[in-house]
Formats: structure tokens, sequence, C-alpha cells
């Protein structure tokens, strides 16, 4: 009923930047907080940023100042902007989204199917 699709992630240099997009569809009524999370190889899932319906912004301690998290609630999109890459950052980058949609009563967790950044020289 709804689909998240991330896109963006690469192959990029320490220092470097790269810009995650998140486009959602669906039967969408409204989307209320939205997330990038990510995924290292034996870690846990992590929170890397979210953003409520009315722009207000969360950061994981580890990306504070080097990324932004921002959205286009009129085109259901998603973006992380981030900066100063460390070989850390890198990971399974997943979109999520708490989505309500046309004839349900209560908002519904989604999440996409991630997309890989890997920061390496």
């Amino acid at each position: 009923q709804v689909q998240l699709v991330e896109s963006g992630g690469e192959l990029v240099q320490p220092g470097g930047s790269l810009r995650l997009s998140c486009a959602a569809s669906g039967r969408i009524r409204v989307i209320n907080a939205m997330g990038w999370y990510r995924q290292a190889p034996g870690k846990e899932r992590e929170l890397v940023a979210s953003i409520t319906l009315g722009g207000i912004t969360n950061y994981g301690d580890s990306v504070k100042g080097r990324f932004t998290i921002s959205r286009d609630n009129a085109k259901n999109m998603l973006y992380l902007q981030m900066n100063s890459l460390k070989p850390e950052d890198t990971a399974v980058y997943y979109c999520n989204a708490e989505v309500v949609i046309y004839f349900a009563p209560f908002p519904n967790n989604y999440w996409g199917h991630g997309t890989q950044v890997t920061v390496s020289s």
C-alpha cells in the first residue's frame, strides 16, 4: 500500500559528500515522522536522523553537524545531505516513514529496502 524507495548511495572517499533521497508512493493521506536509519555489518540498526511533519529534526550523536535531513511534503520526498563522510559512516541506509493511508484509522510504519553507502579510499 505504501512503497519507500531510497537512492543515492554509492562509493565515496573520506571527506566527501553524498545526498540520499527517499520517494514515498501509494495510498498516502499524510506522512507523519520520517527518518533515516543505518545498519553496518555486525551492528544494530541505528537512527541517523528524523524529521516531523512540521520540520522538527533530531540527529544521532555521531552525525550531528555533518548530516542534514529535509523533506518535501508536497512530493512525499525525504532527503539526507551527508558531508564530511567518514569510513565509519559505511552502512546500508534505510528510509522509514509513519504513514496514514486513505480509509485507515491509524498510521503504520514503513521501511524501504535500503541503499548502500561506502566510504573508503
